[in-house]
């Protein structure tokens, strides 16, 4: 019984590790990020908006990947990883950095406390788009 627990334990170890092409993926979203932030222009043209984005998007990989770092949960690793997808892809289509606002009325009519509340709540928490997920965590 003890060798079948040992086996047991190492098989939930090695599962719930990142797997050799999640970590390759995130690798490369990670430097895929620092290459589009080494040629990113400002839309205003102004060096100082340039410089000041570029050291926003270098600061915002780092804080993130370094948040995430120790994520073992596959379903959670794969959110983040389109959560990353999601933001990039918006960034460079945009051309701005910063992720886009959502705009939702700031709890609608519902009052501060009852059933309405947690309803407006949950969908409030439903709504969000996914490249928004941990905007909220870090600022």
């Amino acid at each position: 019984m003890g060798v079948q627990n040992d086996h047991d334990m190492h098989t939930k170890e090695t599962s719930s590790k990142m797997t050799p092409v999640t970590r390759r993926e995130v690798l490369g979203l990670y430097r895929k990020i620092f290459r589009i932030a080494k040629k990113w222009q400002s839309v205003s043209g102004q060096m100082e908006d340039t410089i000041k984005e570029k050291q926003y998007i270098i600061n915002e990989a780092k804080t993130l990947f370094q948040k995430n770092k120790n994520l073992t949960d596959p379903e959670v690793i794969h959110q983040c990883i389109e959560e990353c997808k999601a933001r990039v892809e918006i960034g460079l289509h945009y051309n701005i950095p910063y992720p886009r606002p959502i705009h939702l009325p700031p709890m609608g009519l519902a009052q501060k406390h009852g059933r309405t509340f947690q309803k407006q709540e949950k969908l409030r928490k439903l709504s969000k788009p996914v490249y928004l997920k941990s905007y909220d965590e870090i600022s």
